[in-house]
């Protein structure tokens, strides 16, 4: 089989001011296979061990674990290691208008609607209302009359890259749509509620994506934004194609070197790791590491 095949260990460590006695997590760090992914082996460890474990299908198909610790613990690591083998799906060999697909998607009945008709609509992190103006201004730069959805897209995709800032110190997981527009700056998390945005104003289907980018790049190539971290990029709806993947983070389309996790209508659906702790009030610090390496 073609494509290259990765490892991926994704750490994640909190550690608590206080002994606690309690404990409740919700994990999606779980690879699912895709059209253009197998997944050989993924799993996930807790330390300490959990007294209860259970994993589950989300409503997207996402693989969720839950898992609780009902002991005395200072601190809790929760590592999900995974191997995968991915290659780049490809670009439809046909590129049809944007406003057709977007007709199409308004008329879409059946099992096909039940699989677009979630990432039509506004979401948490994806607040299209409020932002309708912006994101319609954004999007008609590259969504001009009678452009095909494929081409379309891809200079969205060049045009967040190009005019967007990487800057993690710039945002949160809980900042609104409005900041990152109005001031241009983020990281692979609210560059992909962007271009989520745009396409779902423009009454596109478009899904946000979880997971991870290769670590060391090929020879004589330059290292990729976001690596060592989770990632985020989108898919976009396309008729006799399906979900066709893209990274405005990277300006890249149809990516071949992102390991996936899974997908939701934002980032609220796929959240790495969530949870609460019983116990005393305390100080809590979480580190995060990811390590993709090629195998």
């Amino acid at each position: 089989m073609s494509g290259q095949r990765y490892r991926v260990v994704h750490r994640t460590e909190y550690r608590y001011g206080a002994t606690m006695i309690d404990g409740y997590s919700v994990a999606c760090v779980l690879a699912r296979p895709t059209p253009s992914q197998t997944v050989t082996s993924s799993m996930v460890i807790t330390y300490p061990e959990a007294d209860e474990f259970d994993e589950r299908e989300d409503v997207f198909g996402n693989r969720v674990v839950q898992f609780g610790l009902h002991q005395p613990h200072d601190g809790l690591v929760v590592e999900a290691v995974t191997e995968a083998r991915v290659w780049a799906l490809g670009l439809p060999r046909v590129d049809v208008g944007w406003e057709r697909v977007a007709a199409t998607v308004a008329g879409l009945r059946g099992p096909t609607a039940l699989d677009v008709a979630p990432f039509i609509a506004p979401s948490r992190f994806v607040t299209i209302d409020a932002n309708r103006l912006e994101l319609f201004a954004l999007g008609s730069r590259s969504f001009t009359r009678g452009r095909g959805v494929v081409e379309a897209t891809s200079a969205l995709c060049s045009d967040i890259f190009d005019t967007y800032v990487f800057d993690p110190s710039f945002t949160e997981v809980s900042s609104p749509l409005d900041m990152v527009l109005g001031d241009r700056r983020g990281v692979c998390q609210d560059f992909a509620h962007v271009a989520v945005g745009v396409l779902r104003t423009l009454g596109l289907a478009a899904r946000y994506v979880s997971g991870y980018i290769e670590t060391d790049p090929p020879p004589g190539e330059p290292k990729t934004v976001g690596a060592d971290a989770s990632h985020a990029w989108c898919s976009v709806w396309v008729p006799d194609h399906g979900w066709l993947d893209f990274d405005p983070t990277n300006g890249i389309m149809a990516p071949s070197r992102h390991v996936t996790i899974g997908w939701g209508r934002d980032y609220a659906d796929v959240a790495p790791v969530r949870g609460v702790v019983v116990g005393p009030a305390s100080s809590q610090s979480l580190s995060v590491s990811v390590d993709v390496a090629r195998i």
